[in-house]
């Protein structure tokens, strides 16, 4: 097994895209099966030493910054070992945790099947999309990785190793937990009573539910319960068609009428089945809806020139499509838009592949034009993934708008309009305005669990969102929290850190 120790070897591996500064560890092992991970969990917890999990350092939580101890590298398990179609037009696939998900997404459409998760940056480790229960604009229609997990193989911090399937245990009645382990002991643990926020997307703290499937508790676990190496998921048909559209608004009032129509149409006209959610290719089911503010389209004036000057607002928009289908959603879509009173005009559409991934290149570009802006200021962007019930998201957007507008900071308001899930990117010029941003970005917290929303929405909690979780869950419930963690990993080696402090693992109470 490499072993890499030298400084200027693991420097990669000590930071993620949260730019959370000072991670150190002593070494980073790069393991290649299950067998050597159990190998050096049974050693750091004989030891006591902390292992922080890394996966390709795409996160923006700091889930993956240690802060001493070691560093087990899921680089090398990198095998998509089977893709197999079944009688339903789906399928399933089982691949290693370090996997990159673009390439997992790209075999498994070359066999004609979707996996429908598709965070934004594609260049994330499979694993890493399971420890956080990733999700993105897909969402909308398809849900967030937790609804396509079949199967874990799990490692556990006293060395041993399950291989767990969806429906073979759950939590009792009381929400006891027991888990059988090859060496012959059991995990016995109590879930925590807290209710999650009644949100469609979520991603702050343990999954928890009466009568839970015990899959569930490791999906979203940021790698604190145990280490994600094998995954089996649940693939889809592949569309035949797809319809996209960025659709520009002179008026925030008609961009939102349009928002609402959407998607409620989309969640009435969608059928869902235990194996398969498939909306009616037939009636209007936008698979995405996305959003950009005005501050947005100033930011991506810079390269796509041809965003009307007049538009305070944009929506991009996917719905999936049929040969026969394709022009009757068409006119749907142009009929819901003429309603609204969109700059159709002006708009863009595209039903082939090449047109396709010019629109998703926009809503990809914001990102990085903000990151450059960082650059040049030296500065972190402060940025939210709050999401609300439908019923609170208008009042939430104009918080957002009416608390920034007078503190003359730049911002700007993209994301899935679809889930009520706006990121709201605060662009702090110097240390004064960073100051105010956090002070604002705290306000947009209380005011999204005041309202039943939560506080991270798909990218989890890691260390950078930690003390915010105490706002959504109270100290009495994240010390449930540390209690379930310490019945999986007694010496408490594992994510140190992430979701809640070391602290809450020394309550004597629990």
């Amino acid at each position: 097994m490499l072993i890499k120790s030298q400084p200027d070897e693991i420097q990669d591996f000590l930071s993620d895209a949260s730019y959370m500064r000072g991670g150190h560890a002593s070494r980073v092992f790069f393991p290649e099966s299950a067998d050597e991970i159990a190998e050096i969990l049974k050693q750091a917890a004989h030891d006591r030493t902390a292992v922080t999990v890394s996966g390709a350092g795409t996160g923006t939580v700091a889930g993956r910054v240690p802060f001493g101890g070691q560093v087990i590298a899921t680089d090398k398990l990198n095998r998509i070992k089977e893709i197999v179609r079944d009688d339903q037009g789906g399928g399933r696939a089982t691949a290693q945790a370090g996997v990159i998900l673009r390439d997992f997404q790209h075999a498994v459409e070359s066999e004609g099947l979707l996996y429908a998760p598709d965070p934004t940056e594609r260049s994330c480790f499979l694993g890493g999309t399971v420890a956080t229960n990733a999700s993105g604009a897909r969402t909308f229609k398809y849900g967030p990785t937790r609804d396509y997990v079949e199967r874990l193989k799990f490692a556990f911090a006293n060395g041993d190793v399950i291989d767990l399937r969806r429906g073979e245990l759950f939590a009792d009645h009381k929400g006891h937990v027991t888990i059988p382990l090859p060496s012959g002991n059991c995990i016995k643990a109590q879930i925590p009573t807290y209710r999650m926020p009644e949100v469609r997307k979520n991603a702050s703290g343990y999954h928890v539910a009466p009568g839970m499937d015990v899959l569930d508790l490791f999906i979203g676990s940021e790698g604190t319960l145990g280490v994600i190496v094998e995954i089996e998921v649940k693939l889809l048909p592949k569309p035949e068609g797809l319809l996209s559209g960025i659709v520009f608004f002179d008026s925030e009032e008609q961009l939102l009428a349009f928002v609402r129509e959407a998607r409620e149409r989309s969640l009435a006209n969608r059928v869902r089945s235990p194996t398969v959610r498939e909306g009616l290719v037939t009636k209007l089911d936008a698979r995405a809806l996305e959003y950009f503010d005005i501050e947005s389209l100033r930011f991506l004036r810079q390269k796509y020139e041809t965003v009307p000057t007049n538009a305070i607002g944009a929506i991009f928009f996917e719905q999936e499509t049929t040969p026969a289908t394709e022009d009757a959603l068409m006119n749907e879509w142009l009929s819901l838009l003429e309603r609204h009173h969109a700059l159709g005009d002006q708009s863009w559409f595209a039903t082939n592949e090449a047109d396709q991934t010019k629109l998703r290149e926009f809503r990809h570009a914001l990102p990085v034009l903000m990151n450059e802006w960082f650059a040049r200021h030296n500065q972190r962007k402060v940025s939210t993934d709050m999401a609300v019930p439908d019923e609170a998201f208008a009042g939430m957007l104009r918080f957002y708008q009416d608390t920034l507008r007078p503190n003359d900071l730049r911002y700007t308001i993209f994301g899935h309009i679809g889930d009520n899930h706006m990121h709201v990117n605060i662009l702090p010029r110097n240390d004064e305005e960073a100051t105010r941003a956090w002070d604002i970005y705290r306000k947009f917290i209380r005011r999204a669990v005041a309202v039943g929303g939560t506080i991270s929405a798909e990218h989890g909690i890691g260390k950078l969102k930690r003390k915010y979780l105490r706002e959504l869950y109270g100290d009495e419930h994240l010390r449930e929290m540390a209690a379930l963690k310490r019945a999986f990993d007694p010496a408490g080696i594992l994510g140190r850190g992430n979701m809640f402090a070391e602290s809450y693992l020394d309550d004597p109470a629990y």
